[in-house]
């Protein structure tokens, strides 16, 4: 039997820098799912509500006022997930958010392989002093031994200290110059997916706090997602802005990765 897909909001954006607005993105990915304006398939064909089944677990009641009960919270949830033997499938809110969720995910399984999408490496030992901003959670994954490798691709703001922080940590970056998917190496499971909205173009995922052109395309996000094979253990979307997008185009994409992670869960994702 295939383990359930078990959705989670996390609403904050306690963490943000420049300004705040992702704690709303949960709610803005949710209408776009359930909307009439499509349906619950994914490309493979595999359908939500049919072929995968969905828990929708709502939003955490996070303060984000407090970020060590919010990971607390964070924590709990997605242990008790886990011991269902389901699949945590996180919408923030801000990065940030992964660094618990990450957390979480390898006190189950070990140290985890991921695959993380984003325009920043999000590596800073702190960030404008605040250690767990949500430009820091992989300095704070990659300290607490969660990771096994860390892949990121769609990097396009590299200074010198998240450099320093890559190599300090043996972090592998895929540089955006001459991108092509076929360079993303296909990892063992278990495997945690982090989808930063913001390292896909503007273009095409305006809705974001952060937009830095010259970004990866969907078909490119499609494409690495399908060469992967490891099982996925976890997930995360985050960083949608929806002050900032533009007829829910953003929010939708997010809807669309959802449906399709849940599918990319079921095809050729069941070794480690």
């Amino acid at each position: 039997m295939n383990p359930a897909i078990h959705l989670l909001g996390l609403p904050t954006d306690q963490n943000s820098s420049f300004e705040r607005g992702a704690a709303l993105g949960p709610g803005a990915i949710r209408a776009a799912l359930w909307s009439e304006r499509g349906n619950m398939s994914s490309e493979s064909g595999l359908e939500i509500g049919k072929d995968i089944e969905l828990v929708d677990h709502g939003d955490l009641p996070l303060t984000d006022t407090d970020c060590a009960a919010d990971d607390a919270m964070i924590d709990t949830a997605v242990a008790g997930i886990l011991a269902q033997g389901g699949i945590p499938l996180a919408l923030g809110g801000d990065h940030a958010v992964t660094f618990p969720l990450v957390a979480a995910v390898a006190a189950h399984y070990g140290p985890l392989n991921i695959l993380h999408f984003d325009a920043h490496p999000d590596l800073y030992d702190d960030f404008e002093g605040n250690p767990r901003s949500h430009a820091s959670p992989f300095a704070r994954i990659l300290e607490g031994g969660h990771v096994n490798r860390l892949v990121q691709l769609g990097i396009r703001t590299l200074n010198r200290h998240c450099r320093e922080q890559a190599d300090r940590f043996g972090v592998e970056i895929i540089p955006m110059a001459d991108f092509s998917p076929a360079q993303v190496p296909v990892l063992d499971g278990p495997l945690y997916i982090s989808i930063d909205l913001d390292g896909i173009d503007p273009s095409e995922a305006p809705g974001v706090a952060h937009p830095e052109p010259g970004g990866l395309t969907v078909r490119e996000v499609m494409a690495v997602l399908a060469r992967q094979t490891g099982r996925i253990v976890g997930a995360d979307i985050v960083e949608l802005n929806p002050a900032h997008d533009r007829n829910a185009v953003t929010a939708t994409l997010a809807a669309k990765l959802l449906k399709e992670l849940a599918s990319f869960s079921r095809v050729n994702k069941t070794h480690f």
